[in-house]
């Protein structure tokens, strides 16, 4: 949210950005930063464009060097030279942008222009470079999002502790907890049966319960023999 947006914009004097694709697919990027006044190719790892697969006339090759105008391109002499400006497609490079010195070829890079160069399958593009402008200082609008952000963000820790459990209310809550657990069991013991209580037994019922448990009286015959 306070984040301004920064505007790139590419400029002559900036540094220069090479890509190197292999059919579509990239394959290495260099960059070179303004202080950087020529840059020269080579099929060799150390060299400052370690550039392979192109016929160059001589190791190393003068890729680009800087000059009044911006940068000036060298090409390679095998190269297909195809130019766009932002937004367009690649369509091919006039002669008339072409400077010939000593039956050598190349080409101002004007603001805002890619060059491609192809030979074989693969392609160099070659561009200045992006140059960012750095993010200003927060102004009176980024600094009332900011006071709004930390209240909010302050106001969270003392809701909390306004609105938070109190001893109060968590005996509250237990006591209303304790009640729904003694209605509940009142409920079952009542679909049970169990909510009549009970009464001590009567002398005349505890008589009656006896005898119906000691049963019919049988007489036995004072004496009896056996044969």
């Amino acid at each position: 949210m306070l984040t301004r947006e920064m505007s790139t914009k590419a400029k002559a004097d900036g540094g220069l950005y090479f890509e190197l694709y292999w059919g579509e697919n990239l394959a290495e990027a260099w960059s070179y930063g303004r202080e950087q006044t020529r840059v020269h190719a080579a099929p060799d790892e150390k060299a400052p464009l370690p550039l392979y697969g192109f016929t160059l006339p001589e190791e190393p090759f003068l890729m680009a060097e800087r000059t009044e105008r911006g940068w000036r391109i060298h090409l390679p002499p095998k190269v297909q030279v195809e130019h766009k400006q932002r937004g367009d497609a690649f369509a091919a490079l006039p002669g008339s942008q072409l400077v010939q010195d000593q039956g050598r070829a190349s080409v101002t890079l004007a603001d805002g222009m890619t060059l491609r160069l192809t030979e074989g399958q693969l392609s160099l593009l070659v561009q200045a470079s992006v140059v960012k402008e750095r993010v200003g200082p927060l102004q009176w609008k980024d600094m009332g999002w900011l006071a709004i952000v930390g209240l909010l963000f302050l106001s969270l820790p003392v809701g909390f502790l306004i609105a938070g459990p109190t001893p109060e209310r968590a005996a509250e809550s237990n006591a209303r907890a304790l009640q729904l657990a003694a209605e509940k069991e009142a409920a079952r013991r009542k679909a049970m049966g169990l909510d009549t209580p009970m009464r001590p037994i009567t002398d005349a019922e505890r008589e009656q319960q006896q005898a119906a448990d000691a049963g019919p009286e049988v007489n036995i015959p004072a004496s009896f023999r056996m044969r």
